[in-house]
């Protein structure tokens, strides 16, 4: 970051703000306090000092992103469950995340995307149309048995 240096406490200090901000996972606060070049002691203290005071919590944190991602983002289960193990998120976390998301409304979400993206899609061929929303749906991380009920219901 800077040359400037910092005490332990103005250091815990911002790494609290920065988790207050939003919900952070272990991942993100370890690389913002190596960024510090703080001593392997000083960083455990400070970990340590942020999980006891409840600023770093990976179940909420877990939660609150897959929530998040599929709400504002419309995101699949698969995508939501890569990006949470590409954070190093554990499985039992991972799982209880995708809990938060209701079953219903993530039917009701793959089938407005699809109902929204064939509404763009300008293809005449059925065929290359029915692919290219599978691939769309695909790179959202929807469940394939999903997309291929979706998209023959939508492209008829």
């Amino acid at each position: 970051m800077t040359n400037k240096s910092y005490t332990i406490n103005e250091i815990k200090r911002k790494i609290e703000n920065y988790c207050v901000y939003q919900d952070r996972c272990h991942k993100e606060v370890e690389q913002k306090i190596r960024d510090y070049n703080l001593i392997p002691e000083a960083r455990e203290i400070i970990l340590l000092s942020l999980m006891k005071d409840n600023f770093l919590n990976e179940e909420r944190f877990s939660k609150s992103y897959a929530r998040g991602k599929f709400r504002i983002k419309s995101w699949g289960k698969h995508r939501i469950v890569r990006e949470l193990k590409f954070r190093n998120i554990s499985a039992y976390n991972i799982k209880t995340a995708l809990k938060e998301i209701d079953e219903d409304e993530y039917i009701a979400t793959i089938y407005r995307i699809t109902e929204n993206r064939n509404a763009v899609i300008s293809e005449p061929n059925i065929y290359k149309r029915k692919k290219k929303l599978i691939d769309f749906l695909m790179r959202k991380g929807f469940e394939n048995d999903l997309i291929y009920k979706a998209v023959n219901e939508v492209v008829s």
